[in-house]
């Protein structure tokens, strides 16, 4: 409990200093520029009343209009086909900020919709991901085969490295897809596909915006559905990897299962605690060598890092037979 709650502390600490870096980051390369946006703001601002004559006032009352009429630029927004993309920014949690519910109504069944959606869509990528970690590892373990390796194993490493070749994939192909369809240049592209299916959703590039394509564009408005969910399904996948990666290095695990592997050498005893000779199924008791050889392969499939010792008289039974190591893959 002491190792876990000072682990516990160490990330809450990271974390903090982890912001700490970004926030020092993002105000010597933003700020800067801030003030400079502003204060040509001002000054056009001000150009903008004296050409015109208009009272302060005034200028306020145009600026709020020019603000509502901006989503208005990109077509009906609350058509069948904007009300899909916006559900789907509501249970991926990427939330563009493009367009909100207008309507109490709207505002009251968008909050319900969400408290079901949102756990809804999690699970679903969550299996999804599995899915595919489990085809990627597959196909890595049939490549290694092909190359005729004495003995192929698929590692977390391999994963991850393999994971983050897929991802660097899908975001190139959708950021081409965007550049070409939304007229933004490829870093710009790359950069709304990176912050859509990481749904941070920021909202200042959003598909789907210009020359009312929601409408008139219904190929390309089936491709951005589709890249966004399949998307989400890669990068949540990879994701996943590099958590569980993460916990598999900040755990104890190996150093319980060699625990349990250090009665297993030669000469030492079969049991070293209280027999619980004659409970089904446990013979010799907890102990007991075949008990903690079953204890060490569960370890090994349940943990990528880790497998079973290789020494024939330390796996071999009771009876003098030895048993079969489960093939490491």
């Amino acid at each position: 409990m002491r190792k876990q709650n000072v682990r516990t502390a160490a990330l809450i600490l990271c974390i903090f200093s982890y912001l700490l870096v970004g926030a020092a980051v993002f105000d010597a390369l933003e700020s800067e520029a801030e003030s400079g946006r502003k204060r040509l703001l001002a000054q056009k601002r001000s150009e903008f009343r004296r050409k015109y004559g208009f009272s302060a006032e005034d200028y306020r009352e145009l600026e709020r209009l020019a603000l509502q009429g901006e989503p208005h630029r990109a077509g009906p927004q609350w058509k069948f086909a904007g009300s899909f993309y916006f559900a789907i920014t509501v249970i991926t949690t990427i939330g563009y900020g493009h367009a909100a519910p207008g309507t109490d109504s709207g505002k009251v069944f968008c909050m319900f919709y969400a408290l079901l959606g949102i756990p809804l869509t999690l699970v679903t990528f969550q299996s999804l991901g599995e899915r595919l970690n489990a085809l990627v590892r597959r196909l890595l373990l049939a490549a290694k085969r092909c190359l005729r390796l004495r003995r192929p194993r698929v590692s977390t490493e391999n994963m991850v490295v393999a994971g983050l070749l897929v991802c660097a994939a899908t975001l190139a192909l959708g950021a081409a897809a965007f550049a070409h369809f939304e007229g933004w240049t490829f870093f710009h592209a790359y950069y709304y596909c990176f912050i859509t299916l990481t749904t941070i959703g920021f909202g200042d590039f959003v598909a789907l915006q210009s020359d009312e394509a929601l409408q008139r564009k219904p190929p390309y408005v089936a491709f951005s559905f589709l890249y966004i969910l399949l998307g989400l399904t890669v990068i949540g996948a990879f994701l996943n990897l590099v958590v569980l990666r993460f916990l598999a290095a900040s755990t104890d695990v190996p150093q319980c299962a060699a625990r349990h592997a250090r009665p297993l050498r030669l000469g030492a005893p079969e049991t070293s605690g209280p027999s619980l000779a004659g409970r089904p199924g446990l013979p010799g008791g907890p102990t007991s060598i075949s008990y903690r050889i079953h204890q060490l392969e569960m370890w090994a499939r349940d943990n990528l890092g880790f497998s079973p010792p290789s020494s024939p008289r330390a796996l071999s039974g009771r009876a003098g037979r030895p048993l079969v190591r489960r093939k490491s893959i």
